[in-house]
């Protein structure tokens, strides 16, 4: 079992509390009147670089030696962002490898918080090779997205905050793509709440493995919601298994509607990854518990320019 504990989300918390936000809750009557259950909405689209990614991306920047120059990682956006940030914070560089094909908005982003691309396929196994050969070229930490402790506690610190703000939650939702941000939830509900995963039916990885009992390779990514298109980690996918975590799926139909209910009832931009949970809420009424807590993880979005 990976070496992790809700202390080490409370010592995380405590490592970023003055750089990060502390997101605002919202609640939804007309979206509680859809589910039947009393919801409650950690707005992470509310954070620094507009996701959640910033928590675990500054606690490993921060947890590093004072030497360090530079930092990599692979992102398809909100990690890369999130990690240029926090390096920027320390006088880092950041180097970022990034799909081809991923969202001209949020290579963008990355660009604009001063991450350095380089271009790779869409496949993970593409990541790793370019990956590789830069860090046997240069001098850099690699900072995972996801499967890496510090990442996993910085992550389980929205968590925590939602719990400190509102009491007894029977369930938390949040989705599911490397399985950071779940199995930082896990850590910190400590067993106060249930952590529910979801995930889409194009990128099911977590589900099935759930079901195996081992860590199942993904499909090629092609869902609408581009910041779950990873795959589980060693670690996450041990935290998750361990808790005997439920993922629920949701379709790439039920994503987007979701999406446009949180835009059109509770006024707030989200991304489609953030609006998996509640997609796969309403596919499954009955999976869900009364009072539950959603974490909203990103905002990043782009709109057609036709206005």
């Amino acid at each position: 079992m990976t070496d992790l504990s809700q202390d080490a989300v409370v010592e995380a918390a405590s490592r970023i509390r003055s750089y990060v936000h502390r997101t605002p809750v919202f609640t939804c009557h007309t979206l509680n009147d859809v589910v039947g259950s009393e919801l409650f909405f950690k707005c992470e689209n509310f954070q620094k670089v507009g996701a959640f990614k910033a928590r675990g991306a500054l606690n490993a920047v921060l947890s590093i030696e004072d030497d360090t120059s530079a930092v990599v990682t692979h992102s398809s956006g909100n990690h890369g962002a999130a990690l240029a940030w926090a390096a920027s914070l320390r006088g880092m560089d950041c180097y970022v490898v990034v799909p081809k094909d991923a969202s001209k908005f949020k290579r963008a982003s990355m660009r604009r918080y001063g991450a350095r691309l380089i271009d790779c396929g869409s496949k993970l196994e593409s990541r790793e090779t370019k990956l590789d050969e830069f860090l046997e070229q240069n001098h850099a930490r690699f900072i995972p997205p996801y499967d890496d402790p510090h990442i996993i506690a910085g992550q389980g610190t929205a968590t925590l905050e939602l719990m400190d703000r509102i009491a007894n939650l029977e369930q938390i939702w949040v989705p599911v793509g490397g399985g950071g941000l779940a199995s930082g939830a896990i850590l910190a509900a400590r067993g106060q709440a249930e952590v529910v995963g979801a995930e889409p039916e194009l990128a099911d990885d977590a589900f099935e493995s759930m079901k195996t009992g081992r860590r199942e390779s993904p499909r090629e990514p092609v869902t609408i919601a581009d910041g779950l298109r990873s795959s589980l980690g060693d670690q996450t996918f041990e935290i998750l298994y361990q808790a005997r975590t439920t993922i629920a799926l949701a379709s790439e139909s039920e994503i987007a509607k979701a999406t446009r209910m949180v835009w059109e009832h509770m006024k707030i931009v989200v991304e489609p990854s953030s609006a998996v949970p509640l997609a796969a809420i309403i596919r499954h009424p009955h999976l869900v518990k009364k009072r539950i807590g959603i974490v909203l993880s990103g905002g990043n979005v782009s709109f057609p320019n036709t206005f």
